[in-house]
């Protein structure tokens, strides 16, 4: 029956499809959110990565990679191949810790918290602006659907298939 319709109906039947598609959306919404943080970030001088890694290490430092990549829900690769420009910047030191040399840890120079601290009032501006569109309520909902939508997205193949 669908090929009687005209295409632009059924592609605005498909339109309204997608715009509740939630795995479909995702994606295009995280891409928003990390091109506009490098907009703003540019303005600091710093990367989206770079921008998160000094300010967990100033909230939670010195921290190991792991812990980072734990913390930011990142891939601790993606972390590490950012580290060796930072240290040359002059903005992190890395040094093993000495309770399991195998592990690094991160810590903050002064060059490093002054890089966070030239970015850290445009991403608060981007913050409260954030706020004037959803009230703390909303922002709590949001979070916590977030985190069933993690919990469902550990679900094994099976699990999802085996529902019935």
């Amino acid at each position: 029956m669908a090929d009687n319709i005209p295409d632009k109906e059924r592609l605005d039947v498909r339109r309204r499809h997608e715009t509740a598609n939630i795995f479909s959306r995702l994606p295009a919404t995280y891409a928003a959110s990390r091109m506009q943080g490098q907009r703003l970030l540019k303005i600091g001088g710093l990367s989206i990565v770079e921008w998160r890694i000094l300010w967990d290490v100033l909230e939670a430092g010195p921290i190991t990679i792991r812990d980072l990549a734990e913390l930011q829900r990142a891939d601790h690769s993606q972390i590490s191949r950012v580290l060796p420009k930072m240290s040359a910047a002059g903005w992190i030191e890395l040094q093993r810790d000495k309770n399991d040399g195998r592990q690094t840890l991160i810590s903050l120079t002064k060059e490093g918290v002054a890089a966070y601290e030239r970015a850290a009032p445009i991403m608060a501006k981007r913050r409260a602006a954030f706020r004037k569109y959803f009230t703390e309520d909303e922002i709590k909902l949001w979070l916590d659907l977030l985190d069933r939508f993690d919990v469902f997205c550990q679900l094994s193949v099976e699990d999802i298939l085996d529902t019935e």
